[in-house]
Formats: structure tokens, sequence, C-alpha cells
């Protein structure tokens, strides 16, 4: 089933619960034997992103996901491993960190391609771009709690995904050939305290 145009998927704790299992698994075990994915989870393609945070304050561990829709059973793992031990901007996750720790999951729906770069709201979409100058092709992506979070405006939001992308010249430049994607999400925030509460 391909849930990525569905907007009735939600995110759970029940899904966070379950990354914190593989995170902690990986941690305290290893390699050997990751948690089975739980029956009472729904197993459908569906693109995601896992974000760690750490401490009250909330500050970025690791965020890292996917575009293209796989099973949940097969991506939830994966990327809550990758974001927490791959992130190039982060040093990986450590045991010691664990108890600071929070997870949030974010299932990605509803997505169209616009044709004007301005026909998304802020705290609803995300947005994807993609653009070519010079032979390179340039992209990135913010999630929707991204822009409310930081205040931004939308023309804000276009420059700092410019910067994201690597590009370095102006949006004045390149506006006009942007490739806008606008998406939804479902995101569902646990921290570890919360997580050993419902595994106790």
């Amino acid at each position: 089933m391909d849930s990525a145009n569905s907007p009735s998927l939600a995110a759970s704790a029940d899904m966070c619960v379950y990354c914190f299992d593989v995170l902690s698994h990986r941690l305290e075990i290893g390699h050997r034997n990751l948690p089975g994915y739980p029956n009472t989870l729904p197993n459908v393609d569906c693109p995601l992103f896992v974000t760690w945070t750490k401490g009250r304050n909330e500050d970025l561990r690791g965020c890292i996901g996917t575009f293209s829709p796989s099973s949940l059973a097969t991506l939830l793992p994966r990327y809550a491993l990758i974001a927490a031990f791959e992130d190039s901007r982060f040093k990986p996750i450590q045991k010691k960190e664990l108890p600071q720790l929070n997870c949030a999951v974010s299932l990605l729906t509803e997505f169209e391609d616009i044709n004007d770069p301005m026909d998304w709201q802020i705290g609803t979409h995300g947005i994807t771009i993609d653009f070519e100058v010079n032979g390179r092709t340039y992209g990135a992506t913010f999630l929707p709690e991204v822009m409310d979070e930081w205040g931004w405006t939308q023309k804000e939001t276009y420059n700092q995904l410019l910067e994201k992308s690597g590009y370095r010249g102006s949006l004045s430049s390149v506006y006009e050939q942007l490739q806008v994607t606008r998406y939804q999400s479902s995101k569902h925030t646990l921290s570890y305290q919360q997580y050993v509460t419902i595994k106790a």
C-alpha cells in the first residue's frame, strides 16, 4: 500500500518507541538481532525522517530521512540508526547521551508540484527545491515544522534552502527555474523519559 499521498497516516508514540528500541539495542548490544518491527505498527509505504535531539532545548543531534516511499518496517529502523550515527554534521550519538535524547518521527504525505514558488503555507507545508546551474544540480528541503520554529518568511526560507543546497548565488538568479514540491507531514516526538515510562 502506498500512503505517501494519504493524509490519514499519522506518526505515533509507538513509532518513536521502536526507534528508541533500535538505537538502545545498537548502543548496548551491537549490530546483531535488532528488535523486530512490531505488528501493532502500520506497515505501509511512506517517506519519512527521523530526528534525534538532545536536552530540554532539543539541540539537534541528527536528522536524516528519505523521499523514496518504502515500507515503514524497513525505513524506521534504518533511519533511526542513520540519523543517530551518519549525519555528517554531528558526531555519532554515544550511549551516555541516551537519557537526554528526544526522538521525532515525521511521516511525509500529500506531495504536490507547484508552479508558483510561493504557493505554500508556513506551518503547514514542507518544501523541496531542485534547480540546475552550469550543468550542476542543486536541491534541498525543509520539513514543515522548520520554518515555523525559526520564524522564517517564505523568502528567508528560500535563502536558507539555497545555502543548504550548496549554491552560493542569489535567490533572484535562480528563482524562475526553481522546481518546487510542497508536502505535509505528521510528526510525533518522544523523550527518553517518556520512552522509559512506556516500557516500564
